[in-house]
């Protein structure tokens, strides 16, 4: 291997979501999730539509294909599958699925599935108030246990849960499907908890059935004290404990932080957690640690009010990084702060790193010619260097690299303003215009980094 290769077999890939990518809302049989109930506002769509994959797939697969690409992760739909979540499935929706996987298949593409990204199916949500409840637990379960069965033969690489730390803040409650109640401390331990057992009983499912890997996923960014004042070193550090190294923890070693566990302790929070429950953890294992990583924050203890747990401090305490250069969301570009999330997690759970998001968005415009758009070439140039040196100089282990929405499509919030791709597709938040898809400079720059397996970047 030449010194600045990486290696035989490295992972060259796209991330999506269904919801972002699909549209197809109401056709194929796909019962209605909580997205669905989202209205289009002056600055983002409705989830009628997306980018149209659902019927536009080939086309897309194709770009992947001729940009070099070796694995895709895209997301099941739970609702699409299985339309009230926990009644019959659906085979018209399962046939998308199965013709999606032999698509990527066919074009030498490695399938990743994810199992849920926020889209609970609006049955379970209404019913059942989503993730708080051991009914959409078992729910979860028996969806992704039958998802296994029928493709865990041709899948090799599977995530349960999309950015799962998410459920240990305060968005939670949003993307667990809980559609009522006071959104206590204690509820989101219990919901993040739930969702632990849930990935525990979907990876040993899978390990138990079939040869394919598993791990689990978090949105990690680095977080950095304000200051050197201590107090602001405990905030960063305590975030990094709670946040991400709790779920590591159990991911990896089968159990909860001490120190989270502590704390739950002393401040009173009572949660259904059963001899089950640690019985699934005790026989967890993972194959590698998946994260998305886009951006470092900053964290200042003074804005944080006495008593906040460390799960929201972020929501006080957040400061911009004077430092580093942000995007017009705020969102802090820090290269070097990738570097070291892989380095320091790889260093105390020594499972191969496998960045399964990363990109920027940016507002474009196309107006009939090529998007020149550097600044994307610039931001993953640079965070593939910083994954190179942690490789090289650093000696971490890694499965690949995929970006995020590297073909179009409305942000987390619906914006399709705030675009990642490389390849442009053409509709505006309320206009769906022809949808066609159109390389941008980076695609070109990409596939001749896929080209020489990362050596010229």
């Amino acid at each position: 291997m030449a010194q600045n290769q990486l290696p035989e077999g490295f992972l060259w890939g796209n991330s999506t979501s269904s919801m972002q990518t699909e549209g197809a809302a109401n056709e194929g049989g796909k019962g209605p999730s909580v997205y669905e109930t989202y209205p289009a506002t002056a600055n983002s769509s409705d989830w009628k539509v997306a980018i149209d994959d659902y019927h536009r797939y080939p086309e897309d697969l194709d770009l992947m294909a001729a940009q070099g690409m070796n694995c895709y992760r895209f997301q099941i739909s739970w609702s699409r599958v299985n339309p009230t979540g926990d009644g019959e499935f659906n085979q018209e929706g399962i046939q998308f699925y199965a013709a999606l996987i032999d698509g990527l298949l066919q074009r030498n593409i490695q399938p990743m599935i994810c199992l849920y990204h926020f889209d609970m199916p609006l049955h379970l949500a209404e019913k059942y108030n989503g993730m708080i409840n051991r009914h959409v637990v078992d729910a979860f379960v028996r969806y992704a246990s039958k998802m296994i069965d029928l493709f865990g033969d041709k899948v090799k690489y599977w995530i349960t849960f999309n950015e799962q730390n998410l459920y240990s803040t305060s968005q939670a409650f949003q993307i667990s499907g809980y559609l009522k109640g006071e959104q206590t401390p204690t509820e989101l331990y219990q919901i993040s908890h739930n969702v632990m057992v849930a990935h525990a009983r979907v990876a040993n499912y899978l390990h138990q059935t079939t040869s394919a890997q598993i791990g689990g996923m978090l949105a990690y960014s680095e977080v950095y004290p304000v200051s050197p004042q201590p107090q602001d070193i405990l905030s960063a550090r305590q975030i990094d404990e709670f946040l991400n190294k709790n779920l590591l923890d159990v991911f990896v070693q089968g159990k909860y932080s001490t120190e989270v566990t502590q704390f739950v302790k002393e401040h009173g929070i009572k949660l259904d957690y059963t001899d089950a429950d640690q019985e699934a953890f005790d026989q967890l294992r993972s194959d590698f640690i998946a994260f998305s990583y886009y951006r470092s924050e900053t964290i200042s203890s003074v804005l944080v009010p006495d008593g906040t747990y460390p799960n929201y401090y972020l929501d006080y305490g957040g400061k911009e990084n004077p430092f580093l250069q942000v995007n017009e969301w705020g969102w802090a570009i820090d290269p070097l702060g990738f570097r070291d999330v892989l380095t320091k997690v790889y260093n105390q759970y020594h499972l191969p790193m496998f960045p399964i998001e990363n990109g920027i968005g940016v507002r474009e415009d196309y107006q009939g010619q090529e998007i020149q758009d550097d600044y994307r070439i610039n931001y993953h140039r640079d965070h593939l260097q910083a994954l190179k040196d942690a490789m090289f100089v650093d000696g971490v282990k890694f499965l690949g690299y995929l970006g995020w929405g590297l073909i179009d499509i409305p942000s987390s919030s619906g914006n399709m303003d705030k675009r990642y791709g490389m390849v442009y597709v053409n509709r505006t938040n309320h206009d769906l215009k022809d949808l066609a898809r159109i390389p941008k400079k980076s695609y070109w720059w990409f596939k001749h980094v896929i080209e020489t397996n990362g050596a010229e970047l």
